[in-house]
């Protein structure tokens, strides 16, 4: 009698537990079908625009029109669209706010042209712009609350970061830090996990291929290392404060000049265009062959430089995607770079700085912490731990995404 007394109170103590895990499992798993499938088919058409481009290098000269129409497309029909992920961690903040649909297929399409003729951008803004729009409907198919909007909201950047990098785990906890610095939603973890893993999933089932990094060798830590860690580490994170103001004070500065938002992207496409033409293409796009290249070859400290001024010049003047894999970039490139004083391996600084830059310019040591042991392998955690901390406390208060709050 007692025993079964203790299973009653057992199962009437988790029963609100299950319902939760089974509707959050129910809507994750929408959420992931459907963010993996668009995930999937944006990495295919971006692979697509930019074989086309360096195939064709000659489009870059159309970059002012390809302004003039991403400028059309969201003075006409963006609205708070044009926000961007902005308006993602506000509408957390902030449930009253939606996400509208049309953001979707605005943000796609005008990446695409950004890429497609040849401007300096990512792809992460433009995944999780995707994945919040297509999930916003289930909002009112499922009859949710305020706090239950947060949570979906936070499923999503988690499916839409996790597919577009092939990065499952790092899309969760970047999608549970970002929003608001210092604290976490435990709440929030289940759906975090279960729509960043199932949206991975789905995109696989596409057989959409991510970029393999060869770190090569990983020394055993030692106090001298310890020492060249944190050095690299205030780079990466004064490198990450440079971009982030850099790029807030262009944009403001454009804003301020050029009052038309549809010239904007225009005049930011003409200096783009003359200053490939003298420079080359290198740093047009998402740049991933040198990405590649710097785990390998010691860079010169143009090359994070000059990917710096091209990507805060294409996202203050209006085109669209991302800022992550520019980071990446810049972070790889500069890293790279430091081997040529630091006595660390050019893969492991290389690998140090594309994590530690976004963790800089992002507030989100931990999920870049585990992103390099994703893409790198275990070996570089403790490494990555400490540069990602390092380079998070350098940068300050500094951030890409300007609705960011702190506790």
């Amino acid at each position: 009698m007692q025993f079964s007394s203790s299973i009653s109170a057992l199962v009437t103590t988790n029963t609100p537990r299950v319902i939760f895990g089974l509707r959050w499992l129910t809507i994750s798993a929408i959420v992931g079908a459907v963010t993996g499938t668009a995930s999937a088919w944006f990495l295919i058409t971006l692979n697509a625009v930019t074989d086309y481009r360096e195939a064709h290098q000659v489009i870059i000269w159309l970059l002012p029109v390809a302004g003039l129409a991403v400028g059309a497309l969201y003075h006409f029909w963006g609205g708070a669209a044009e926000q961007g992920n902005n308006l993602l961690i506000d509408a957390i903040h902030d449930p009253v706010q939606r996400v509208p649909l049309r953001m979707a297929p605005l943000v796609y399409v005008g990446t695409i042209i950004t890429h497609l003729f040849g401007g300096s951008a990512g792809r992460e803004g433009t995944a999780l712009q995707m994945s919040a729009s297509l999930a916003h409907p289930l909002v009112r198919l499922f009859k949710m609350a305020a706090h239950e909007k947060r949570l979906l909201l936070i499923a999503a950047i988690s499916a839409g970061f996790g597919s577009v990098f092939g990065t499952p785990v790092a899309g969760a906890i970047f999608a549970l830090e970002v929003f608001l610095v210092g604290s976490v939603r435990y709440d929030a973890i289940f759906p975090a996990f279960a729509a960043g893993i199932l949206a991975d999933y789905v995109a696989h089932l596409w057989h959409v291929p991510h970029t393999i990094y060869r770190v090569g060798a990983i020394p055993p830590l030692d106090a001298n290392g310890f020492v060249w860690v944190l050095a690299a580490g205030l780079a990466f994170g004064l490198v990450a404060w440079l971009f982030s103001h850099g790029m807030h004070s262009l944009s403001d500065t454009f804003k301020r000049v050029i009052p038309h938002p549809i010239m904007r992207p225009v005049v930011g496409g003409v200096i783009l265009a003359v200053a490939f033409y003298f420079l080359g293409t290198r740093y047009a796009g998402l740049g991933v062959p040198v990405i590649e290249q710097a785990f390998s070859v010691q860079l010169g400290p143009h090359e994070f430089a000059l990917k710096v001024a091209f990507t805060i010049l294409t996202l203050a003047a209006g085109f669209k995607g991302g800022e992550v894999t520019p980071l990446f970039f810049i972070g790889a490139a500069l890293g790279s770079t430091l081997s040529l004083v630091l006595p660390l391996p050019v893969g492991l600084l290389a690998a140090m700085g594309f994590v530690a830059v976004f963790a800089g310019a992002t507030n989100t040591p931990l999920a870049c912490t585990i992103m390099a042991m994703e893409l790198f392998g275990a070996g570089t955690g403790i490494y990555a731990a400490l540069a990602c901390v390092v380079a998070y406390l350098a940068s300050g208060k500094a951030t890409i995404y300007h609705k960011q709050r702190r506790v």
